[in-house]
């Protein structure tokens, strides 16, 4: 099969299309012909180098595509079925998978980032209990763009922060996966939302996909922009995967109580922080990385209903994804970029 692969780390020129030997899947797994594969923002950093990643390597966690084999054990999509899956592996069988929590599991990796087969291929192999079918009015590059940013998204904004009716939530970079995400599960749990963006004409997007409040931060302080609409209030929860960047401002954008939730850094893990603000006006800090199965199952629940959908910027070929990762680096679209993969024959 093809797939793109880098033998060593660095920029995108170290991505390659080349043949590698098709995925063969194990008990209880089944292997996707993949039909689309999105990216996210984690690529560029398992590609430049992060701890665990076994070279060569092929990116990639998320993707859609139809059953080409089941694997022992595994028998509920039939050859032919058009599924998508949870990119997060645990196994199942732990102290924290016991009790739900699959995302602490001590053996949970993440497809694409430290198990060696990700997306950016022809197919994957992966356990049968994360996938779902693929509603039917979903193209297979929409169900490719759901999966990571939705599972995160949830378990940031109801698991962790359980955002409620009427609180107010501040969402950071809203151009991207994990923000678009966000934006419309707080819109379904009925808070008012905020959101921030360089670009004017993703503030519009942003409006149109139901943002309450938009900031402009290049022309303006977002922190202080949100005490003055909120007269010296401030908001219940702001959602921050930027980090060095935002921090501080995030902190002081926070309301007596609030909440601060956090699955990145984009622009760096080290911020400069004032703790007094913190234990002063009583905030509450969550680290979330992905979900569980139980977040899994309720976000694609409600992508069945109707109630989410996954924001698609644009598509390149797979043998293009150097070029689409470029793309992203500078954060120029508003939701996903998806590669689409040619049928495995």
């Amino acid at each position: 099969m093809k797939a793109i692969v880098f033998r060593e780390h660095g920029g995108p020129e170290v991505l390659r299309y080349e043949e590698v030997p098709t995925p063969e899947p194990g008990p209880g797994e089944v292997l996707v012909a993949l039909r689309a594969a999105a990216l996210n923002h984690l690529d560029l950093f398992v590609r430049a180098g992060i701890p665990g990643v076994k070279l060569p390597h092929v990116p990639g966690a998320d993707g859609a595509g139809v059953v080409a084999a089941n694997g022992p054990g595994a028998s509920k999509y039939p050859a032919g079925t058009r599924v998508f899956f949870d990119p997060g592996i645990s196994d199942g069988t732990c102290r924290y998978c016991n009790r739900g929590e699959h995302s602490l599991c001590e053996s949970w990796q993440l497809l694409g980032e430290t198990a060696t087969q990700g997306t950016y291929a022809q197919a994957v192999a992966v356990p049968e209990v994360n996938c779902r079918q693929v509603p039917e009015r979903l193209s297979f590059e929409e169900a490719a763009a759901f999966p990571l940013v939705f599972i995160t998204a949830w378990r940031m904004l109801v698991s962790k922060a359980m955002v409620r009716p009427g609180e107010t939530v501040l969402i950071l970079g809203v151009g991207g996966g994990v923000a678009t995400a966000a934006l419309q599960i707080a819109k379904r749990a009925g808070a008012t939302v905020f959101v921030t963006s360089g670009s004017d004409d993703k503030l519009k997007r942003a409006k149109e996909l139901g943002a309450d409040v938009t900031i402009n931060h290049r022309t303006a302080d977002f922190s202080k922009e949100v005490w003055s609409i909120t007269k010296k209030t401030g908001v219940d929860i702001v959602v921050d995967n930027v980090g060095e960047a935002t921090w501080d401002r995030s902190i002081r954008a926070l309301a007596r109580g609030g909440r601060l939730v956090t699955c990145g850094a984009t622009s760096g893990p080290n911020p400069k922080e004032e703790i007094r603000r913190i234990f002063a006006k009583q905030v509450t800090i969550y680290g979330s990385t992905m979900g569980t199965r139980n977040d899994w199952e309720q976000v694609s629940t409600l992508l069945n209903a109707g109630e989410l959908r996954p924001v698609v910027d644009r598509t390149f070929p797979l043998e293009q994804a150097a070029r689409a990762q470029e793309l992203m680096a500078k954060a120029e679209q508003f939701g996903k970029i998806v590669l689409q993969v040619p049928p495995l024959t």
